[in-house]
Parts: C-alpha cells; sequence; structure tokens
C-alpha cells in the first residue's frame, strides 16, 4: 500500500477524468463514478456512525459492513471484478431477522429520530437508497453482478431495522410519523 499512496496529488485528474483499478480512465461524472462516490459517502456516514459508539454486537456489524462496502466499491472501481457474493447478502439478513425478532411490529410509518445513533442510521438507509439507485443506473449501461445490487437493497433493509434496534435496545421509542395532523 505504502507504494500505491505515495503521492496523493497527481494532478492526473485535472482534466475532468479519473482511473479506474484497471487502469483505464474515465470521466469524473461517469455513471460508475457517482456509484462508487455514494457508495464511499455512504461507508462515510457509517464511519460516523460508528464514531457514536454504539453497543457490541452492533458495532462490530457495522465495522463489517465498512469492509464490504469497500469490497464492493472494488467491484464499481474495476469492471468485471466480483467481490460481494449471495453469501454478503444472506448475511444481511440473518441480521435483519436476528433484530426484527426483538421489535414489535411496525404499524405505522416511523420518522428519523430517536438517538443521534439511530438518526444516522436513517441517513445511512437514505445515503444507501441513493447507492443503490446509481448502481441500477449504471447496471443499464453495464454488467454488474446480481449479489452486488441485492447487497444495497438488503443493506438499507438493514440500517432501517438498525435504526429501530439502536432506539429499542436504550429505551427510546420509534418517532411517529402522524398522518392527517393539522397545524
Amino acid at each position: 500500500m505504502s507504494d500505491r499512496l505515495s503521492s496523493i496529488v497527481t494532478r492526473t485528474g485535472d482534466d475532468g477524468s479519473t482511473g479506474l483499478g484497471d487502469g483505464s480512465r474515465v470521466a469524473k461524472d461517469s455513471a460508475r463514478i457517482q456509484a462508487l462516490g455514494d457508495v464511499d459517502e455512504l461507508n462515510s456516514v457509517i464511519g460516523v456512525l460508528l464514531a457514536e459508539s454504539p453497543p457490541q454486537p452492533m458495532a462490530e456489524w457495522l465495522a463489517e459492513i465498512q469492509h464490504d462496502l469497500f469490497d464492493l466499491g472494488s467491484e464499481l472501481a474495476v469492471p468485471g471484478y466480483s467481490a460481494i457474493s449471495d453469501g454478503h447478502v444472506q448475511a444481511l439478513e440473518a441480521l435483519v431477522s436476528f433484530m426484527n425478532e426483538e421489535l414489535g411490529p411496525l404499524k405505522e410509518f416511523i420518522l428519523p429520530g430517536g438517538l443521534r445513533s439511530a438518526a444516522l442510521a436513517h441517513q445511512a438507509r437514505s445515503v444507501c437508497r441513493r447507492a443503490e439507485r446509481a448502481v441500477v443506473a449504471l447496471a443499464r449501461e453495464e454488467e454488474l453482478s446480481q449479489a452486488l445490487r441485492r447487497y444495497l437493497n438488503r443493506l438499507s433493509d438493514f440500517l432501517f431495522v438498525l435504526a429501530r434496534y439502536l432506539n429499542r435496545e436504550q429505551g427510546v421509542p420509534d418517532v411517529l410519523w402522524r398522518a392527517g395532523r393539522t397545524r
């Protein structure tokens, strides 16, 4: 790694292009770079959530997801490369099932809120949905793995349930949307 990133300032992107992992160059506003940037932002938001020191094992789950997202980003950065598998998707599904067993049924829509960590999980969920939309757009132009797309879809589910779970673990109720309210 020290040889690969010995110089951060390269000036090679000054023309509006950026290099992919296979050595090719694409425009910085290409669908591939948009998807890669959204996944990077998602990873950063999860890093902020981790800085809130969520309880174990949630912190471990999130740290593992950060590594998964870096792997997912490598798929986007190297056309034709595959790093995310159905096993990654199944692991998220198992975590969602585990947390859902502890939560009561959801009878109303909920608003992002409660604990700061829960609100950050909701923010990560919304960034995840954007990343998923960017990946879907890219998949219309180029071949991407189904597992990569499924992973982002399950991850947004995970982050939604995690927000509820974080609140519940600290005895904070979900913030329910009140339909039909008047001012």
